[in-house]
């Protein structure tokens, strides 16, 4: 879910910008997941751009009062979601922990890392929801460690009905701060596509696991 136009299209160009947000159709990019993609997402380096993170943080904060204002801590998912849920929980004075993909494989063997605060409302702070599989799975560890899941916040979504059932048949809303129709919008201000490609486009958002 989008809250801000503005914000959702200024984030648009920022991901531009510092390339953080890649297309290619013709050389598409393969995902873990196997499925080839003609877009290629890295919000790590939105961190390097002071003006970037900066936009980015606050655009979180007013989000998190806006959708989320009983939130009682912040939870990054590894790796890329920590930076920003750890400025965020500075910001907003709030504990921070983070859930890794897997339980630490020596030490205490823990898959969330920092204190465990059953009956607490968390807030859980993503860079990019694809799939959405590291976002539940995260969601999942943070309930059986007693947290009560208030909701997901992230930069970008590509937005795929079957993303957004998951988050709905779980009750867990989650809102981003741009997605993928908006990248669009913005990348076509500075590339004329044909016809042909932004179908292209438009069948692997409806359809990513069967487009070529």
């Amino acid at each position: 879910m989008i809250t801000s136009k503005l914000i959702a299209e200024q984030v648009a160009r920022y991901l531009l910008d510092v390339k953080a947000v890649q297309l290619n159709w013709e050389k598409p990019f393969t995902w873990t997941s196997g499925w080839k993609s003609p877009i290629y997402c890295d919000n790590r380096l939105t961190l390097s751009y002071p003006e970037v993170r900066q936009y980015i943080k606050n655009s979180f904060i007013a989000l998190a009062h806006q959708q989320f204002p009983n939130a009682e801590v912040i939870a990054g998912v590894a790796t890329a979601g920590i930076p920003n849920g750890a400025l965020i929980a500075d910001a907003l004075g709030l504990p921070f922990v983070y859930v890794r993909s897997k339980p630490k494989e020596h030490g205490k063997e823990n898959l969330i890392e920092g204190a465990i605060m059953p009956q607490k409302r968390v807030l859980i702070v993503e860079d990019v929801i694809s799939t959405g599989k590291s976002t539940l799975q995260a969601a999942d560890a943070l309930q059986d460690a007693g947290f009560v899941v208030d909701g997901v916040i992230g930069i970008f979504t590509y937005g795929f009905d079957f993303v957004m059932r998951q988050f709905t048949e779980r009750n867990i809303p989650f809102n981003t701060l741009s997605n993928y129709a908006y990248l669009l919008q913005e990348y076509t201000k500075r590339e004329t596509l044909s016809e042909a490609v932004l179908e292209s486009l438009q069948r692997w958002r409806d359809e990513p696991q069967k487009w070529q």
